[in-house]
C-alpha cells in the first residue's frame, strides 16, 4: 500500500500517531440543541439500547515527518450522531478513530458484521470504535490502546508479540481512520473459528459474525463504509 487516493479517500502511511486531549469550545451543540435532541429520540425509537455517552472528536490534525498529530475533545454521542448524519455548513470537526486490520497467514483480511442490535446493524467493519474517556491518559489519548482494546472486546483476539506498528491514515467523508494492519500467524478459517467461539460465549456480542476478504471481488459496496472499501481497494491489486 502506498500514499495516494482510493475511492475518494486520501491515504497516508505514518509511523506513529500522537493524540492530545484538549478543551474545545464547540458552538455546534448549543446552536443545534433542539435538533440534536429530536434526532436522538428518533434513533432511540429504532435502537432503544443506544447510550448517550461521551465520545472524542478531532478538532485539529496534521502529518509531519511520518507522525500524525491530532487534538481530540469530548462531546456527547447524540451530538456526534447528528453532526455526522445531517448535512450542515460547519467544517473542521472530524470523526477520528483507530482500528486493527486483521490480516491472516493466508493473505486474507477479516471484517466483522455488526449485530442486529447495534446502530450500524449489518455493516461490515474492522473492529473499531469512537475514542472515549477510557482512552484518555492525562493529557494524551491512547489510540494504539483503543484499537487493541476494541479488537479484544469484539473478537477475543490479542495482538501477536511481533505485531506491526505502522499505520495507514484514510482521510475522507469527515473521517480520519487510523488503520493498523497486523498479520496474525493463523489462517483465516482458524481465526474465524476462534472468534466464533468468543462471540458464542457473550450474552450480546457486538458482532454477529466474521467475513473473509481475499480480493477486490469480496468488496461489498452496500455494506462496507467508504474507508473500508478504500483500504481494501488499495490493499488488493486489480486482477491482471
Amino acid at each position: 500500500m502506498s500514499d495516494g487516493v482510493s475511492d475518494g479517500f486520501r491515504i497516508t502511511r505514518v509511523a506513529d500517531v500522537v493524540a492530545r486531549f484538549v478543551d474545545h469550545d464547540w458552538a455546534f451543540p448549543r446552536a443545534h440543541a433542539a435538533a440534536i435532541a429530536a434526532h436522538w429520540q428518533a434513533r432511540l425509537r429504532r435502537s432503544p439500547g443506544m447510550f448517550n455517552g461521551t465520545v472524542l472528536l478531532c478538532c485539529d490534525h496534521a502529518v509531519s515527518d511520518g507522525v500524525a498529530r491530532l487534538d481530540l475533545f469530548a462531546t456527547r454521542y447524540a451530538t456526534f450522531t447528528y453532526y455526522r448524519e445531517v448535512p450542515h455548513a460547519e467544517a473542521g470537526i472530524a470523526n477520528a478513530f483507530a482500528a486493527i486490520v486483521p490480516w491472516t497467514a493466508d493473505g486474507a483480511v477479516l471484517l466483522g458484521e455488526m449485530g442486529a442490535h447495534t446502530a450500524n446493524a449489518g455493516q461490515l467493519y474492522f473492529p473499531c470504535g469512537t475514542p472515549d474517556p477510557d482512552d484518555v491518559r492525562g493529557a494524551q489519548v491512547d489510540l494504539t490502546g483503543s484499537a487493541a482494546r476494541e479488537l479484544a472486546e469484539e473478537t477475543g483476539l490479542a495482538l501477536p508479540d511481533e505485531a506491526e506498528t505502522d499505520w495507514v491514515l484514510l482521510e475522507g467523508e469527515g473521517q480520519l481512520a487510523f488503520l493498523r494492519p497486523v498479520r496474525f500467524p493463523e489462517p483465516a478459517a482458524r481465526l474465524v473459528a476462534r472468534i466464533a467461539d468468543h462471540l458464542g460465549a457473550e450474552a450480546e456480542p457486538e458482532l454477529a459474525r466474521m467475513h473473509v476478504v481475499r480480493g477486490r471481488d469480496d468488496i461489498d459496496a452496500a455494506r462496507m463504509p467508504g474507508f473500508v472499501r478504500a483500504y481494501l481497494a488499495d490493499a488488493f491489486p486489480p486482477a491482471r
